[in-house]
């Protein structure tokens, strides 16, 4: 196997890693009900039809996840996810700190890694 085949293999298991954690955070708010909360808090920030938005998000995160994880519309899909994530850091992680546990609670650095990482697979898959 070549280094390039290497790169790409890889590339294919960080991008269907993701998929995997993105598809949770909807899945998760489907199963646990929390869709309404998620909604709720929102609307709370300002975001105009929270509960819609919400709805919105989640599926975009269980539909958008298994098209990155089959390789459909690679780059749309990791960056309108990362962008998710960089506004989630604005609302709720930023005014936490950076650590996620330890010496903080609900901090941004998990958001951070994913957001690169998004952004990485984005990069490799931009077809010109």
């Amino acid at each position: 196997m070549t280094k390039t085949e290497k790169h790409h293999k890889a590339l294919i298991a960080i991008r269907i890693t993701l998929a995997a954690v993105m598809f949770t955070h909807g899945a998760a708010r489907i199963s646990y009900g929390t869709v309404g909360g998620f909604g709720d808090f929102l609307g709370s920030q300002g975001i105009p039809l929270g509960f819609f938005v919400a709805w919105g998000i989640t599926l975009f995160e269980v539909i958008g996840s298994v098209l990155l994880a089959v390789g459909f519309y690679i780059w749309i899909i990791a960056l309108v996810f990362a962008l998710q994530l960089a506004i989630g850091i604005g609302l709720v992680h930023y005014s936490e700190g950076w650590f996620v546990v330890g010496h903080g609670r609900n901090g941004m650095e998990f958001s951070f890694l994913l957001i690169a990482s998004l952004v990485a697979v984005a990069y490799a898959n931009y077809k010109k």
